[in-house]
């Protein structure tokens, strides 16, 4: 029997395949060439693995042929992936989308490439990204444009959309993508895949900075994973969160809370001021709790504990939009002293849900109003509108969904519980306390071996 009978690489997940590679099944050589194969069979029509290394891939997977011992430890041992285009892979271009640097050399990976190669993965090249990874949609002028598998006509999410959708038609098993606006979330969602959003400042973002940057972590900004299970999200967070040179501190995060379903204690909601989620979304949200009740957990919908969330939304918008104009022709920075306040707002913010994370394990909430929405082409985002259930409603405004656990640093794993009547994906969000990663993706996994997730 040859040794790609034996596991599916195409089905297998990061762990699966590590093992396979670890144990002999297969030679890491093998599974680049089976992931390079896919890449090349299904990239085509969808567009989202635009930048390719695979020369070097095959290189690196021969180099891990040739070291592996029957007890290897590296995790990621011999695992194919991509990494969203925005982190800087030495001798690879890392443009955000942008002609202007099309050009512009990069000569260090990324701390967080830097680990996963640590960790025996082989990166086969990049995934798309829209221009300054400003969108839910997923297009640029350097690449094009990335298509939902579920519907072309349909956007895969932003800005870590060429990241879901190369998971999503299983031409990898594991993917880097990054959030500040829901940035891995609403692509997961949109395609069907798993992502975490981590604790801010847990894994380092250096490497994935704007081009020609590289300073102080970018306020709210994270780096995180992506991947087809809940387990491999694990792995990754295992292999890239720390911090970034180790010297004088070291990350340690709390076990989860609980190891069973019976024992949670989940808050949900499907409705934020000024921002209502589509029947198929709420349906989406009561179906899980239903489920979760009846699996024993605690379920509760009464908000009236969290902080005010429309304050909360205003304060992140203004933060937001201060971080992502820096350095923009015409911009109007607000100055140092509004700046600390605003600070120190987000620091009472952060109280007020570590009091909520007292009394509950984890908050459900949806990760945007609707399923994937169709390609819109309007640059200027006041002029867009998303229907929900018919009605018009502000674009920005989904930002709402996102600033839940951007705001705070709060961490948030993205799950996927259901189809629409369209057929679509949904996926919610798990947020936990600042912190409580372990928590919410030990929830995700729960889910998952329960039959929660689709």
């Amino acid at each position: 029997m040859a040794p790609q009978e034996m596991v599916d690489l195409g089905s297998a997940s990061a762990r699966e395949t590590a093992k396979a590679v670890r144990t002999g099944i297969v030679s890491a050589q093998e599974a680049c060439e089976a992931a390079i194969a896919r890449i090349e069979h299904f990239n085509g029509p969808v567009n989202a693995v635009v930048v390719r290394d695979f020369d070097r891939a095959l290189a690196a997977a021969r180099k891990i042929d040739t070291s592996r011992q029957p007890d290897d430890p590296r995790s990621l041992l011999g695992v194919p992936m991509t990494v969203k285009e925005s982190n800087d892979v030495a001798g690879l271009p890392t443009t955000w989308g942008m002609e202007a640097f099309r050009d512009l050399p990069v000569e260090a990976d990324a701390v967080v490439v830097q680990r996963l190669k640590a960790a025996g993965a082989v990166i086969l090249g990049k995934t798309n990204a829209p221009v300054a990874l400003a969108d839910w949609q997923t297009e640029n002028p350097v690449y094009g444009r990335t298509l939902n598998p579920y519907d072309p006509g349909r956007s895969p999410g932003g800005s870590s959309g060429g990241a879901a959708v190369a998971l999503a038609t299983g031409m990898v098993p594991l993917e880097i993508g990054s959030d500040i606006g829901g940035s891995i979330r609403v692509p997961s969602h949109m395609c069907g895949v798993f992502g975490h959003k981590p604790t801010y400042g847990i894994v380092p973002t250096k490497g994935h900075g704007f081009p020609g940057t590289d300073g102080v972590d970018v306020p709210l900004a994270v780096v995180g994973p992506m991947a087809r299970n809940a387990g491999d999200l694990v792995t990754a967070m295992d292999v890239i969160a720390g911090p970034e040179d180790g010297i004088g501190y070291r990350l340690d995060l709390p076990p989860p809370r609980h190891g069973t379903l019976t024992d949670f204690r989940i808050l949900v909601l499907d409705a934020l001021p000024g921002v209502a989620a589509d029947a198929d979304t709420r349906a989406a949200v009561s179906n899980l709790a239903d489920s979760l009740s009846e699996a024993g957990a605690l379920v509760s919908d009464d908000v009236s504990i969290l902080p005010r969330l429309d304050t909360m939304h205003s304060s992140y918008v203004k933060m937001l939009n201060t971080v992502i104009t820096r350095g923009t022709p015409g911009a109007e920075p607000m100055d140092a002293h509004t700046w600390m306040e605003l600070v120190d707002e987000q620091m009472r913010i952060i109280r007020a849900w570590r009091a909520v994370f007292d009394q509950y394990d984890v908050v459900i909430a949806p990760v945007f109003s609707t399923p994937a929405f169709p390609y819109q082409t309007d640059p200027n985002w006041a002029k867009r509108t998303l229907m929900v259930d018919g009605v018009p409603q502000p674009y920005g405004a989904q930002l709402a969904w996102a600033g839940l656990a951007t705001f705070p640093g709060l961490p948030a794993t993205c799950v996927p519980v259901a189809k629409s009547s369209g057929s679509l994906p949904i996926g919610l969000q798990l947020i936990g306390a600042p912190f409580g990663d372990w928590t919410t993706l030990a929830l995700a996994q729960l889910m998952e071996s329960s039959g929660l997730t689709r």
